[in-house]
């Protein structure tokens, strides 16, 4: 069974959020909670956040254990960007963007979700081709 939290227009680019999903994604949650308390970044605590959301729902919605639950997606969105200007010589402006994004965590009990590398994808695709 999967549950899933949104959280959304985090005041934060997703490029930076992305750098922190990656180190969590897959994972158990316990784990995950492990690794975003260390995590000294503004996305580690929005995605927490939201992760703690998850496994409330999980637990509420659907009488999971939480010890059971792994981390199966975990998307990072591009929200709408807040346009701004900034003035500059002669009398120009130069546009600032301010980011914001959606994360999507979706939660489901079972075993660890192991992610391949790349290199052994394609040799596996390659073996079986031939």
């Amino acid at each position: 069974m999967k549950t899933k939290a949104v959280s959304k227009y985090n005041r934060i680019s997703p490029r930076k959020t992305r750098l922190v999903a990656d180190m969590v994604r897959g994972r158990r949650t316990n784990e995950a909670f492990g690794i975003l308390k260390f995590t000294p970044k503004k996305a580690a605590r929005l995605i927490e956040k939201t992760l703690k959301s998850a496994v409330a729902n999980a637990e509420n919605n659907f009488g999971m254990s939480k010890e059971n639950l792994v981390i199966s997606q975990i998307m990072i969105d591009e929200g709408p960007t807040l346009k701004r200007h900034r003035p500059r010589a002669r009398g120009m402006a130069s546009a600032i963007r301010k980011r914001t994004s959606h994360v999507t965590i979706v939660v489901e009990s079972g075993e660890k979700v192991v992610k391949k590398p790349v290199k052994e994808e394609k040799l596996e695709k390659e073996k079986k081709d031939k």
